[in-house]
C-alpha cells in the first residue's frame, strides 16, 4: 500500500513540474504585465497639436500590387493629414505586373499629390534603403502596397513623435480588414481569419504596448513604421542579408543607437487577412527564420551576466527554449499513458492550462478594448470578437507547431528565402515518404 502510494504521489508530481511550466513561464508573467497595462491605459495622456506640422515622407515598397496599390495610395490621399505636407514614394521592387499603370491612373485621379515612383533593385531592404535616400520629410513612414491606412493614422504617428523629442521611431497597429474576413462559409478559414484578427489586436495593442512601456519593443512592424529621418540615417540602413530586416532596424536604433522605439497603439494600418493555412504556414516559419537571424547577431554580444536583466534572452527562452518542451507535452501525454499515469488527473491539468491561457486572453482582451477608444468602428466589431479568446489557445499551438518547423527547416537549409515551401508541399513529401518506406518494408 504505502508502495502504491509513494508511486502515485511520484507519477503526480512529476507530470505536475511539467503542467506548472507554462504556469510560471507564460500565464503569470501575462497576467500581471496585462493588469499593469490596463491601469496604465486607463487614462490616456492628451497629445498637443504643434504649431506647425512637419513635412513627412511616406514610402511604399511595390512589387506586383496592381490589385492593391490603388487603395494603398487612396488610403494616404483621404488621410486627415494634410496632403500638401506628404512625399510619397512609391518604390518598385522590379514588378512584372501592371503596377505602373496603377501608378499612371492614381497620378490623374490625385494630380494634388506629391508622388513619385522609383525604380529600385530586387528585395525590400535594398528597396526601402533607395527610398530612404530620396526621402525629403522630417519622418520617414514606411507602409506596404498591400494594406490602407486609417484615416487618422498618419496624424496619430506624428503627434506621437512631436509629443515626444526622444522618440526615434515607432510602429503602428497592424489589424486585418474585418469586412474582408470570412463569416463561416469556409469554417477552416474562417477559423484562422477570426483568431488572427484577435492575435494581431492582442499582440500590437496589449503585447506591443507592454514591451514598449520599457523600451523592450522586439520588433517593429514592417508593413507599417515611422522614423525621425535624422535617426535612420545615423543607423546601417535596413540589413540585407536577412529577412528579418525590420526587426535588425528594431536593434540597431536601441541597441545601437541608444534610442527610444514604441509602438503608436492609436496608428492603425488595415491588410488583407490570412487566405490558408498555406499562406499562414508560409508566413510564420519567415518570420520566425528572420527572429533567428536577427537575434543570432545579437545574442552574440549577450554575456551570462545579461541572463536575468536583458530582455533578449528572456524572449529567446520564451521563443525558444520553452518550444520544444511544449512539443514534448503533446508525445509524452500518450507515452504516460502507457506508464499508468492517471488519464484523468492528464486531462484535467491540461483544461486547467486551456482555461488559463483563455483567462489571459480575456484580460487581453479588456486592455485591447480600451486601447481602442479612439476608433469606435474597429472597437465595437472587437468587443463582438470575444469568444475568440477561447479558440485562441488552439490556434496559438498550430503557430507553435509552425514554428518549431521553421527552426528545424532552417537547420536544413539556413539560406534566407522570402517564401518557403508550402503546408500542402510538405505534407505530400511526407505522405510520399511514409508509403516509400512501407513499400520497402514489404519488399524486404
Amino acid at each position: 500500500m504505502m508502495y502504491w502510494l509513494q508511486q502515485t504521489v511520484f507519477k503526480m508530481g512529476f507530470w505536475l513540474t511539467w503542467a506548472l511550466i507554462p504556469v510560471v513561464v507564460e500565464i503569470l508573467p501575462a497576467f500581471v504585465q496585462g493588469i499593469r497595462l490596463f491601469f496604465k491605459t486607463f487614462r490616456p495622456k492628451k497629445l498637443a497639436m504643434p504649431d506647425k506640422m512637419p513635412f513627412i515622407s511616406v514610402v511604399v515598397p511595390v512589387y506586383n500590387s496592381e490589385d492593391t496599390l490603388f487603395a494603398c495610395i487612396q488610403s494616404i490621399r483621404e488621410s486627415t493629414y494634410p496632403h500638401e505636407l506628404v512625399q510619397v514614394i512609391l518604390a518598385d521592387n522590379q514588378s512584372t505586373d501592371d503596377s505602373f499603370e496603377v501608378f499612371t491612373r492614381a497620378q490623374n485621379r490625385f494630380a494634388d499629390m506629391n508622388m513619385q515612383l522609383l525604380h529600385t533593385e530586387q528585395g525590400k531592404a535594398k528597396t526601402l534603403n533607395s527610398a530612404i535616400y530620396n526621402a525629403i520629410g522630417t519622418y520617414v513612414i514606411n507602409i506596404d502596397s498591400d494594406g490602407i491606412l486609417e484615416k487618422n493614422a498618419l496624424m496619430n504617428m506624428v503627434l506621437r513623435f512631436e509629443n515626444d523629442f526622444e522618440m526615434a521611431a515607432l510602429t503602428g497597429t497592424i489589424l486585418p480588414q474585418h469586412r474582408m474576413i470570412d463569416n463561416w462559409r469556409h469554417p477552416g478559414k474562417s477559423f484562422l481569419q477570426h483568431n488572427e484578427y484577435f492575435e494581431y489586436a492582442q499582440a500590437f495593442l496589449s503585447g506591443r504596448s507592454i514591451e514598449s512601456q520599457q523600451n523592450q519593443l522586439f520588433t517593429m512592424s514592417g508593413a507599417f513604421s515611422a522614423f525621425r529621418k535624422e535617426a535612420l540615417l545615423n543607423t546601417f540602413l535596413y540589413n540585407t542579408g536577412t529577412i528579418g530586416e525590420d526587426t535588425d532596424m528594431t536593434f540597431q536604433i536601441r541597441d545601437k543607437l541608444h534610442r527610444k522605439v514604441a509602438i503608436c497603439a492609436e496608428a492603425i494600418f488595415y491588410i488583407e487577412p490570412i487566405d490558408s493555412l498555406d499562406s499562414l504556414y508560409i508566413q510564420r516559419q519567415r518570420w520566425q527564420k528572420g527572429e533567428m537571424e536577427v537575434t543570432h547577431e545579437y545574442a552574440d554580444k549577450t554575456t551570462m551576466s545579461d541572463f536575468f536583466k536583458n530582455f533578449l534572452v528572456r524572449r529567446m527562452m520564451m521563443d525558444h527554449t520553452f518550444l520544444f518542451p511544449r512539443m514534448i507535452w503533446m508525445f509524452a501525454s500518450i507515452a504516460l499513458l502507457f506508464l499508468r499515469y492517471s488519464p484523468i488527473m492528464m486531462g484535467m491539468s491540461y483544461v486547467i492550462i486551456y482555461l488559463l491561457y483563455a483567462l489571459v486572453s480575456l484580460l487581453n482582451y479588456v486592455c485591447v478594448v480600451q486601447l481602442l477608444r479612439g476608433s469606435s468602428e474597429e472597437r465595437h466589431y472587437y468587443v463582438r470578437q470575444w469568444w475568440v479568446a477561447f479558440t485562441l489557445p488552439i490556434y496559438n499551438f498550430i503557430c507553435s507547431w509552425i514554428r518549431y518547423i521553421g527552426i528545424l527547416n532552417s537547420m536544413v537549409d539556413a539560406k534566407s528565402t522570402w517564401n518557403s515551401t508550402r503546408f500542402s508541399q510538405e505534407t505530400r513529401q511526407i505522405k510520399s515518404v511514409i508509403k516509400s518506406d512501407f513499400t520497402r518494408k514489404r519488399g524486404k
